[in-house]
């Protein structure tokens, strides 16, 4: 019954990533972007990285064999590791280009905005009804299963119930001060609030189960609201995010599992003693209820913690062929 229910339903796996060290890149982004944010130093580091989206696509390809194709949205640039394919290891990783899912909202292109970009997820050409979405620093631990992020076809969703932050008391005089920074929860306020949710559910750096149906249906009903929040070339405060759209729009359809548990081992900063930093890799990762290593940041890392981390993912992560992974 499994085998049938793992054949009838295929998911795929969605990345976002830019090679933010591309010349072309900067280029681009020199052209469009602002003295203020030019000299974001916070904006650049978005675009950072150090090769983690090999170690995330190995993880799939390693843990979560139910995966049909790994889709990498990116603006006309391939990683680095797979300019190096050696036997079919990548046959299922395809390269989406932003024009390819823009469509007749390209005159806004380029954009260099993840929100932007996610408003267009359901659009990849080949795209499942059942797809999980990842960062390109969210990593697999274990195995999983494709009932660890659709159970019966209906999304889990891993999250936690918060009040909106201008609710909270000692959160209140913050907030008489007037936002300027388009941050994550901020972002997924507005999601929960154009739904009519009066508390988040807050979701974390996770990867995201879901359904290409719900997204449609999300626009149907809101005319115009996809072209807007994908026509902003930098983050906004105006835009909302679909993950939290889809999140909170299956929540009140009553078509999800919710877990208040993130599964996930977390690192943001990297500033405590290194042996720290082992022991919180080497014992949260080793615990059988923990499916996800989130390493936000790792480029901002010391070098010789940086070079630990990269060691350890390389030989956690280390493929030896496609037909092993397949």
């Amino acid at each position: 019954m499994m085998e049938e229910y793992e054949l009838e339903s295929p998911v795929d796996a969605v990345i976002t990533w830019v090679d933010g060290e591309d010349k072309k890149h900067k280029e681009k982004i020199n052209r469009y972007a602002s003295k203020t944010i030019k000299n974001n130093n916070e904006f650049f580091s978005r675009y950072a990285q150090v090769n983690e989206i090999k170690f995330c696509v190995h993880s799939i390809l390693k843990h979560a064999n139910f995966i049909r194709n790994i889709f990498i949205i990116t603006d006309n640039q391939i990683p680095k590791f797979l300019a190096d394919e050696k036997y079919d290891t990548y046959k299922k990783v395809k390269i989406v280009y932003h024009s390819e899912i823009f469509g007749d909202n390209k005159p806004s292109l380029p954009v260099f905005n993840s929100r932007s970009i996610e408003t267009k997820i359901h659009r990849i050409p080949g795209l499942a009804e059942h797809f999980i979405y990842f960062n390109d620093d969210m990593i697999l631990l274990r195995p999983v299963s494709k009932s660890d992020f659709f159970d019966d076809n209906l999304p889990v969703l891993r999250g936690k119930w918060k009040p909106f932050k201008e609710n909270i008391l000692y959160k209140k005089l913050r907030f008489k001060k007037k936002i300027n920074k388009a941050g994550h929860v901020y972002a997924q306020e507005k999601s929960a609030k154009i739904l009519g949710f009066q508390r988040l559910f807050k979701f974390h750096h996770t990867p995201q189960p879901m359904r290409i149906s719900t997204i449609k249906s999300f626009f149907s009903n809101h005319d115009g609201l996809e072209e807007f929040n994908s026509n902003f070339k930098f983050r906004s405060l105006e835009q909302f995010l679909i993950q939290g759209i889809a999140n909170h729009l299956e929540i009140k359809n009553g078509s999800c599992r919710i877990l208040n548990d993130y599964q996930m081992v977390h690192f943001r900063s990297y500033h405590k003693p290194i042996f720290w930093l082992k022991f919180k890799l080497t014992y949260f990762c080793n615990k059988k209820n923990r499916l996800f290593l989130n390493l936000q940041d790792l480029d901002l890392c010391p070098h010789s913690k940086q070079t630990y981390f990269i060691e350890w993912l390389d030989k956690r992560y280390k493929l030896y062929g496609g037909n092993k992974h397949s």
